[in-house]
């Protein structure tokens, strides 16, 4: 099978890339914390998280609202549809495949419970199409094998699925706890991804290091992943900090891009609340 040319030119990447910041777009709502992007045609669709608050001031994870936001190439809100039920609101990064886009809804906790559903971008459906037994934080479809595949909390493991030929999933005898594959790559943990076409996926994301009486250090990056070996088949630190808070630009929802002339166009939102979506070149 012909590889990918988005896939070819992120192999091009090193830890050494420069990076050049093309414009920052500003996102004109509250986007609360966001999680995954896509991007068809000149919109942006974006999914985020709205949690919950106790009457202190805490984080109530039981409570909340999931939000899959389409957004205009200004940075105006243009719809939002809601995702999840109940305690099941965490939305997950996704993908589209050309005629949905994939997302999962999950408790916010590891080893809980999710959601998978498909939008239809074009005709505003939303449609659930299983429940799994475990956190799903991230979630695409391959085309060309006609399978789905997901990442538990922390991306720990690999889930896979396969479908029919009429879109309907084929759920394993086997329980979810015997049907994920390891994830044996840990310098980050894995919170958006893109299909990259053969069994590849792409996979950003980042990890907090800690050491006792110092400052956190965040380290962001970017991994391709072969799907039928479940390893990263290359793996780059992305060196982009945002200019407000100073979060990786991994932080959590990407998109990549190849233009004319070869050049890797990404798209990155780090920012809570009030988002910008910053546009680079590599």
């Amino acid at each position: 099978m012909t590889e990918n040319p988005l896939s070819a030119r992120l192999k091009t990447l090193t830890r050494n890339t420069t990076w050049t910041l093309i414009t920052g777009i500003k996102v004109g709502f509250k986007t609360f914390h966001c999680q995954g992007m896509v991007k068809i045609g000149d919109e942006f669709w974006v999914s985020s998280v709205e949690m919950g608050i106790t009457v202190d001031g805490q984080v109530d994870r039981t409570t909340g609202k999931g939000h899959l936001f389409r957004i205009g190439s200004a940075g105006r809100l243009l719809d939002d549809i809601s995702i999840g039920e109940g305690s099941i609101y965490h939305p997950s990064g996704i993908d589209f495949d050309g005629q949905y886009i994939w997302i999962a809804a999950a408790e916010y906790r590891p080893d809980s419970r999710a959601i998978i559903y498909r939008f239809d971008p074009s005709k505003k459906e939303l449609k659930e199409m299983f429940r799994w037994e475990d956190h799903i934080g991230a979630i695409a479809r391959n085309k060309d094998t006609n399978t789905l595949h997901g990442i538990s909390w922390g991306s720990r493991k690999f889930y896979k699925w396969e479908m029919d030929d009429s879109g309907n999933v084929r759920m394993p005898l086997a329980p979810p706890k015997d049907t994920g594959r390891l994830n044996h790559s840990f310098y980050i943990d894995y919170q958006d991804n893109q299909c990259l076409g053969g069994q590849e996926m792409l996979y950003t994301g980042l990890s907090v290091y800690r050491r006792s009486g110092s400052q956190a250090m965040v380290l962001g990056g970017l991994e391709i992943v072969d799907l039928e070996k479940g390893l990263a088949v290359h793996q780059v630190p992305v060196q982009l900090w945002s200019p407000v808070t100073g979060t990786v630009m991994t932080q959590n929802p990407s998109f990549f891009e190849l233009m004319p002339d070869n050049r890797l166009r990404a798209y990155f939102m780090p920012e809570d609340n009030d988002s910008t979506l910053y546009i680079y070149e590599a």
